[in-house]
């Protein structure tokens, strides 16, 4: 059914509905690949498609030759270098996780969850942080910033729970069967503990590093999120960003990275 023309396009149900379709779509994609190495990845892809264009249309013949050879195996090389991104857009389209419970509405109208004040949150955050350090209870605390890590958080428990010290205290209390793995906030709330992170082989990593700092290490070599961890044995504090380890860290450089990633 044509709907209107545009000089010499003619526009029909069947093509907004498609327009629509491709919009969710790439919606979708970007929010599963930003805040991730992935989305760097996938726009210096994007840079030698736009070069090769360029070059062809400049009839530059050997630029376009060693160009063609690169773009002639993208969808291979596509495959290839977003393996784990294809598994988790496929396991969330699997799990009903684009539109169930309105999260895609909210998101697409928002851009975020509603969630509580940020001076509150850090404040919960830093308190049950010292009390852990004081009592030397082990814990893995990941902050997300640009994207709530919804691969991640699906393989621990979903929690969904405004940000307290007390709910932290006694998620990491060690008897309690959600203390091993990570937490991981989003937009000042909870979304899951006992989650299964990534484990970093970096040899930048020192010795003395356990599973719990190698994890921290790991997610952020994949994601923009920030992750905290106190020690078992000793009780210090050290955290992760961009891949690099920051270890015994003090109090003062704690509160000011959780202000940082807290109040965005």
């Amino acid at each position: 059914m044509l709907l209107f023309n545009i000089g010499f396009l003619s526009i029909g149900i069947i093509d907004v509905l498609e327009i629509l379709i491709v919009a969710v779509v790439i919606y979708q994609i970007y929010r599963l690949l930003r805040g991730s190495i992935a989305f760097n990845i996938f726009f210096g892809l994007l840079s030698i498609y736009l070069l090769h264009f360029i070059v062809e249309a400049l009839d530059m013949k050997l630029l376009s030759s060693l160009l063609g050879t690169f773009v002639g195996a993208g969808v291979l090389l596509l495959i290839v270098v977003f393996q784990p991104e294809i598994r988790r857009f496929l396991l969330i389209i699997g799990r009903g996780g684009i539109f169930s419970n309105g999260n895609f509405w909210q998101q697409f109208k928002s851009g975020k969850w509603e969630s509580a004040n940020s001076g509150t949150a850090i404040k919960s955050l830093y308190k049950a942080l010292m009390r852990m350090s004081e009592s030397k209870t082990g814990a893995l605390i990941v902050l997300a910033h640009s994207t709530d890590l919804p691969y991640f958080s699906s393989t621990g428990v979903n929690m969904n729970a405004n940000l307290s010290s007390d709910l932290i205290l006694s998620t990491f209390f060690k008897n309690a069967p959600l203390h091993d793995g990570a937490m991981i906030i989003a937009n000042n709330q909870i979304v899951a503990a006992k989650c299964i992170l990534p484990v970093s082989d970096s040899a930048d990593i020192p010795n003395w590093a356990g599973l719990r700092h190698r994890s921290a290490v790991g997610i952020t070599e994949h994601t923009d999120a920030l992750a905290i961890i106190v020690s078992e044995e000793t009780g210090n504090f050290s955290y992760a960003r961009k891949g690099q380890l920051y270890s015994k860290v003090s109090i003062e450089e704690l509160h000011k990275v959780l202000r940082g990633s807290l109040e965005i």
